[in-house]
């Protein structure tokens, strides 16, 4: 007999809500029963481990998977519904054009306002997550920069991108880069207020001169865009255990801009200074071969090397948005701390802000 299974329910909107008929809706196949536990601290969302007990042996469908959903914070849920259209968009529009590593989608549903929102992944485990305060190696970053021109390579210079619906952080007009330089200069005066205590008096003066320049930044060098993650970085990749092996995960924050931008924030927020400064042309040149092998015109070494320097103000630019706009924990403000400190250096030791005062 034929089983026919009924189109997927309503988007789950708490973890009682993930039974076994709408696991067996999503995926259509009988299900016996499903195990729902938390993972994760659940800031922007809430996911779970998702253990699946199927009716008949199943050679295409792992036994569990991750499920995240919406935040069960109705303010939260309100503030993000913008990232989880960008995650949606991404895994609907984007994830089969790009060659970036991430994890399998089986199902990905988002309400008509955004506030309701499910993707259901293949579980990584037993991949572990970045650790951001404690950064990572030269072998680990290297993995991750070669990763990133999965995302860059096939999207570069595509027209198509720029008025992508799925972007957060759009810069597509004049009036949109200076309304994002007004909200950078006051960002940064409330994460100095807030962590100034806490940094040098360098690194304050740096952040606040490097993010006065952030519109004519943001302006410059727009002949070369590409779709951007927009938060790239250790706490979003997921690293086998062999550390041979990442996966890119959280696509709340897409955009599009100076590819390098993504590829600066990374070196620049996830190792440290010293390893960084001793790593980041061969790190640089990485990326550059495996971006190249999609064949875009007129990009060299060079170029790519000076946009890299350029790019590094993506740190503190992204920082102080960070650090403005959320709630002060112990953590995210060690968190946001050492990435500032760390990208502060990389601008000094890179001549960044040299570059961005001539464009």
């Amino acid at each position: 007999m034929t089983v026919r299974f009924p189109p997927a329910p309503s988007i789950p909107r708490g973890p009682t809500d993930v039974t076994p008929q709408w696991v067996e809706s999503v995926l259509a196949t009988e299900i016996r029963s499903v195990d729902v536990t938390p993972i994760g601290t659940g800031q922007t969302g809430a996911t779970y481990r998702l253990a699946v007990e199927y009716a008949a042996e199943q050679s295409g469908l792992p036994a569990t998977f991750a499920l995240k959903l919406s935040s069960q914070d109705d303010a939260v849920r309100e503030r993000v519904a913008l990232g989880y259209r960008s995650e949606h968009a991404f895994y609907t529009d984007v994830a089969d054009v790009v060659r970036v590593p991430i994890p399998r989608h089986f199902h990905c549903e988002i309400s008509d306002d955004g506030g309701d929102f499910v993707l259901l992944l293949a579980d990584m485990a037993p991949a572990v997550q970045g650790d951001q305060i404690a950064g990572c190696t030269a072998d680990e970053a290297e993995l991750a920069v070669r990763a990133l021109a999965g995302l860059h390579g096939p999207t570069w210079c595509d027209p198509k991108w720029s008025d992508f619906q799925g972007l957060v952080m759009s810069t597509a007009t004049e009036d949109a880069m200076k309304g994002l330089g007004d909200v950078a200069v006051m960002a940064s005066q409330m994460t100095l207020d807030r962590l100034g205590s806490r940094m040098t008096a360098d690194d304050r003066e740096l952040i606040t001169e490097a993010m006065s320049l952030v519109t004519p930044w943001l302006m410059a060098d727009r002949d070369r865009f590409a779709l951007m993650h927009g938060d790239y970085r250790l706490d979003n990749l997921l690293f086998t255990p062999d550390r041979r092996h990442v996966t890119v995960v959280d696509w709340q924050t897409l955009g599009v801009g100076l590819p390098a931008r993504d590829l600066a924030y990374f070196t620049g927020t996830s190792l440290t200074p010293e390893t960084r400064s001793a790593v980041d042309r061969d790190l640089v040149a990485a990326y550059f071969a495996e971006v190249s092998g999609y064949g875009m015109a007129d990009y060299d070494f060079d170029a790519c090397w000076r946009d890299y320097r350029v790019g590094m103000l993506q740190v503190p630019f992204l920082s102080v948005l960070g650090c403005a706009f959320s709630i002060s924990t112990e953590r995210g403000d060690d968190m946001m701390l050492a990435m500032m400190e760390r990208g502060c250096q990389a601008i000094r030791d890179l001549g960044s802000l040299d570059l961005v005062r001539a464009l």
